[in-house]
């Protein structure tokens, strides 16, 4: 399933606990902390915030030692509820150079993600404890294994949850999603 991401995300109340479950599971860690910024953009030939589900980004990753850009566009298309998507990512070399690209290309800043991650690797599932500024407290579930069907890579997402039996908060939507909606609201408030 090259170029293809399955995911579960969940808020997340407790990081301390979680990480003990992961221990006691005998998961790898796989990253200390590390300090994540994600620009996302919205494209000048196609408004991205256009559909009512909103299904596509373009992201540009900046961390410590290095940069990427990433095109995602969730899917099923028109539905609410996503169950995967198509996931082009990239490392970069320069990615300041990118960035002033996408503005000279007139991509306009949506949202600034502004997270510390840390991951773990568990059979074939990477979790990440993210903390993201003016959000709080998530985890991601990313499978990362050989499955042949998207249902087949949530089933191994699902047995990792399991073994973990670890108190995990309501699903959500991706962290752009969040602020964009967060945002709107605040603006909404102060008209």
């Amino acid at each position: 399933m090259k170029h293809i991401e399955v995911e579960q995300k969940f808020h997340l109340q407790n990081h301390t606990e979680l990480r003990e479950r992961l221990k006691e599971a005998g998961a790898k860690k796989l990253l200390g902390e590390e300090h994540q910024i994600d620009t996302y953009y919205n494209a000048p030939h196609r408004d991205f915030l256009a559909e009512p589900n909103v299904s596509e980004w373009l992201r540009l990753r900046e961390e410590k030692g290095g940069a990427s850009i990433t095109y995602k566009r969730w899917l099923p298309f028109e539905t609410r509820v996503k169950t995967h998507c198509d996931e082009f990512e990239s490392e970069l070399s320069d990615g300041e150079a990118v960035r002033k690209l996408l503005e000279a290309l007139d991509f306009a800043d949506l949202i600034v993600v502004d997270k510390h991650r840390e991951e773990w690797l568990l059979d074939d599932v990477v979790i990440a404890l993210d903390t993201v500024k003016d959000l709080g407290s998530f985890v991601e579930f990313e499978y990362k294994g050989d499955a042949q069907t998207v249902p087949e890579a949530h089933h191994h997402i699902e047995q990792c949850i399991a073994k973990l039996d670890a108190k995990l908060g309501d699903t959500h939507t991706g962290y752009p999603h969040q602020l964009i909606s967060k945002h709107r609201e605040q603006t909404k408030r102060h008209k």
